[in-house]
């Protein structure tokens, strides 16, 4: 079992939502009679690391919060880093989530599986730690790399964020 810090995407919704700023306004652009007359979209800003996500799309506030909270998920997972567990060479790091959705050498989360922003948030703080090799980062997560790319894969901006890293180090982009 490892001692991983809890990364802010793993949160539930309530402890996520409590270190958060919430906002609401009136969405602007098309969209026919009803648009505009309430206040639906909905702004979350993370208030320990500034980040923000929005949701304007639908017509209730309610939905416009889950979609903003997702979406913030996902923007912690690939812009903030907590430092997965020291460990000596190659040991397995991986969270009690992560062995979880494990079988074998293979993950099985998809990106609209609700676990996804903490796999990804874990795989970004691994390749990070790794200094963004795939292959090192997939051992110390119990998978293969290409698992591990597939998975970072769901995200294009996870994608950006790792080829820019790789590239300030000289290495060549992943796809």
């Amino acid at each position: 079992m490892s001692d991983r810090p809890i990364h802010p995407a793993a949160l539930d919704d309530d402890t996520l939502m409590s270190q958060c700023k919430a906002g609401t306004s009136r969405s602007s652009g098309p969209g026919g009679q009803h648009r505009n007359k309430v206040e639906t979209a909905v702004t979350l800003s993370h208030q320990p690391t500034g980040i923000s996500a929005q949701a304007s799309e639908r017509r209730s506030q309610v939905e416009n919060k889950k979609v903003a909270l997702r979406r913030l998920r996902i923007q912690l997972a690939i812009a903030h880093r907590c430092p997965p567990p020291r460990s000596t060479g190659l040991d397995e790091i991986a969270s009690d989530l992560w062995r979880s959705r494990r079988n074998g050498d293979r993950l099985r989360c998809n990106r609209e599986n609700k676990d996804y922003p903490a796999l990804l948030a874990e795989a970004m703080d691994t390749l990070s730690d790794s200094k963004w090799d795939p292959k090192k980062a997939g051992l110390r997560l119990g998978i293969t790399a290409t698992q591990l790319i597939k998975l970072c894969q769901g995200s294009r901006a996870a994608m950006t964020t790792i080829n820019a890293s790789r590239k300030e180090l000289g290495l060549h982009a992943l796809r």
